[in-house]
């Protein structure tokens, strides 16, 4: 019962989509033309009565009543309401096609899991797809009417080959008022466990494998029974028709033509047919009908679900995926580029044109820059001004104050960053804590605590700092031949901040 029309905008050209307007079958007009028709009728009456059956006086009357619904009809938010109503619904319609219960996925798990080249091996597998098709039957015949009407007893069921009479029996013995399209899951479940023992299932994986994806159609089944039982609120349906019919029922008098003698705003035109108001009924009401055929696809409208085709298509390719198709493979074969260094499958005369087009590298492949961009940049060059930034942005945050200057815990922050940023080697980080223009031999408080080694100068003589603000000691001369020794802190270390680093680690403990 679906209306396809794909084959006739498969190329997008002039007057492609007027074509389908002379489509009958599933078309507006086909929905509409009885409304459009009474509602015409009816103008054309009042139109009649106003020009000859009414009174002069009587015509005052009804030209301020025509002026009196032409001005508020616009009131009611017609479009609005329509549009959320009807983008609901085809949401709402989208879901419930994508709700179908397909058996592909299930039956190439089956065919995959289930072994056996016997006679058994194959009632398994006949007798598993069977009960997934015997149970989309059941949930599709309590929620369409197209498919209620072929099966409309279980004793159809019977006759069309989906369960036998033992098997109807245990589905009418089983005591349950509730809607049962979910037993032949169950009977699935058991015979899976059952081919499972029997070792024609070979693992657990493939077991659970095998289940998960029952679950998955039997999901699918509950959801369409969900649909069924679930509508859209009454509430809502109500407003939207209350809405449209209002709006038009004030538009029969709102847009009545009047005498243009009497000089009325906007009636300086006198017409018989509103060809305008025509349109306005045609695309709101039409609107409405939209609405009214996608709420329940399950029905037997041009546009509805092909179910009954599904059902047969589903029973009929199932059977033979699980039965004559099993374990039926061709013989294995190099193919046609066995030997070719790059795969490449011809082209028609119709379409070798394509060949000549250029494969898509991406949105970016075709940018060019020029050539001083495209140069590297040293990291060296852009250290010094970033750690600049980080010590502005910090002496912004941090007032300025006893033990929060040059040489407080600022001052020593700045260092620790630019020793993090540069990969250079603590010892030589050592040196470069010494603040460029001090005196030969004294060492002021630049941000680096603790002794100061200059790697130029001999082996210095330190003593463990006083307190977090006190000078650091005068390096002292040593020998050339000597290493370089490292004067431990007095004091417990604790451990570094596991969001730190070593280097700024230890810096962090002598400052504390």
């Amino acid at each position: 019962m679906t209306v396809t029309y794909t084959a006739r905008v498969a190329k997008a050209r002039f007057g492609g989509f007027s074509k389908l307007l002379l489509l009958w079958r599933g078309s507006i007009y086909k929905l509409l033309w009885r409304e459009l028709l009474c509602f015409l009728g009816l103008f054309m009456a009042l139109s009649a009565a106003y020009r000859f059956v009414l009174t002069e006086e009587q015509k005052r009357y009804f030209e301020k009543l025509v002026l009196y619904c032409d001005r508020y009809a616009s009131l009611i938010p017609v479009s609005f309401v329509l549009g959320f109503y009807v983008t609901l619904v085809v949401h709402r319609w989208w879901n419930q096609y994508l709700s179908m219960p397909l058996t592909d996925a299930l039956m190439c798990v089956v065919v995959g899991t289930v072994h056996g080249h016997d006679e058994r091996g194959r009632l398994y597998r006949r007798t598993l797809m069977r009960y997934a098709g015997l149970s989309g039957v059941l949930i599709l015949r309590s929620v369409s009417t197209a498919v209620f009407k072929r099966f409309p007893t279980i004793d159809h069921v019977v006759e069309a080959g989906f369960m036998t009479r033992e098997e109807r029996k245990k589905f009418e013995n089983l005591n349950s008022s509730y809607n049962k399209y979910w037993v032949p899951c169950v009977w699935f479940c058991n015979l899976a466990a059952q081919a499972r023992r029997e070792g024609r299932i070979r693992d657990n994986g493939a077991f659970k494998l095998l289940l998960e994806e029952l679950n998955v159609f039997r999901s699918k089944c509950g959801m369409l029974f969900h649909y069924d039982w679930i509508s859209v609120p009454l509430v809502y349906t109500q407003v939207v028709t209350i809405a449209v019919y209002s709006y038009f029922l004030a538009c029969l008098i709102g847009r009545q033509f009047l005498d243009p003698a009497q000089g009325y705003k906007d009636h300086d035109l006198d017409l018989c047919v509103p060809i305008f108001t025509l349109l306005q009924f045609f695309f709101y009401a039409g609107w409405l009908k939209v609405a009214e055929q996608l709420i329940n696809p399950f029905g037997e409208d041009d546009d509805d679900f092909e179910t009954n085709f599904l059902i047969d298509r589903c029973f009929q390719v199932s059977m033979l995926a699980v039965d004559e198709m099993y374990d039926d493979l061709a013989m294995l074969e190099k193919d046609l580029y066995w030997d070719a260094a790059e795969a490449r499958a011809p082209y028609t005369a119709a379409t070798a044109f394509l060949m000549q087009q250029p494969s898509f590298q991406g949105s970016t492949f075709d940018i060019t820059l020029a050539k001083e961009d495209m140069q590297f940049q040293r990291q060296d060059g852009l250290e010094a001004p970033l750690n600049e930034a980080h010590g502005d942005f910090l002496q912004r945050l941090l007032p300025v104050g006893t033990g929060m200057g040059t040489g407080g815990l600022l001052g020593r922050r700045v260092p620790l960053l630019r020793r993090k940023n540069s990969h250079v080697s603590e010892e030589s980080m050592a040196a470069s804590c010494a603040c460029a223009g001090a005196p030969d031999g004294a060492v002021p408080e630049c941000g680096c605590e603790g002794p100061r080694v200059d790697l130029g100068q001999p082996e210095p003589e330190s003593e463990p700092l006083t307190g977090p603000e006190s000078p650091a000691p005068v390096p002292a001369p040593r020998a050339p031949a000597e290493p370089l020794t490292v004067v431990p802190l007095s004091g417990t270390r604790g451990p570094a901040p596991p969001w730190l680093p070593s280097p700024i680690g230890e810096e962090e403990e002598s400052l504390a």
